[in-house]
Order: C-alpha cells, then structure tokens, then sequence
C-alpha cells in the first residue's frame, strides 16, 4: 500500500532550502520514493490552515518511507532542514 509524506515549509532561509533540496532528492529515490507535488501554486478552498509551500512524497509501503525518514542518508538533512524552514510533516497510507 502506498504512503504519503505531506510537508508544509516555511522556509525563513532560502539559501539554506535551496542547499537541502539540491541533496534531498537522491536521498528519496534511493528508497522508492518520489516528489508528487514540490511547492506548486495552491488555492485553499475550505477552512483555516493557510499552507505556504507544499511537499507531496509517494513512496511504495509506509515501511519504505520510514525507512528513509531515519536514513543515514536523510537524518543529517533532517537539522539542514530545520535551520532553514519550519515545517509540519503528515504521513498517511494510502489505498
């Protein structure tokens, strides 16, 4: 069953964002793992949450993503990107 990672990222340092994207999609692809949706215009059409960049990841199993999540290869992009944006991260199985 395929997982779902959704991210909301305020990013308050570009430079340092731009540093984390140009590594972080090796790290994705290495563990089956793809960007659905990397920060695309958005319109809220119900309720409050006022998203500013969205992150859509679908990987094959919610073992897969997890697996990347706690890689050696992500952890330490994990603080890159921390320094640089605060984000709101949901993962979610899907059907």
């Amino acid at each position: 069953m395929a997982a779902y990672l959704i991210a909301d990222l305020d990013v308050k340092d570009a430079a340092g964002i731009a540093n984390y994207r140009a590594k972080v999609g090796d790290t994705i692809t290495k563990y089956g793992g793809r960007f659905v949706v990397r920060g695309g215009a958005q319109e809220v059409l119900e309720g409050d949450w006022r998203p500013t960049r969205l992150v859509l990841l679908e990987f094959p199993t919610m073992e897969a993503l997890k697996r990347w999540y706690n890689s050696p290869e992500y952890r330490p992009l994990i603080a890159e990107r921390k320094a640089a944006a605060a984000t709101d991260i949901v993962v979610v199985e899907g059907l």
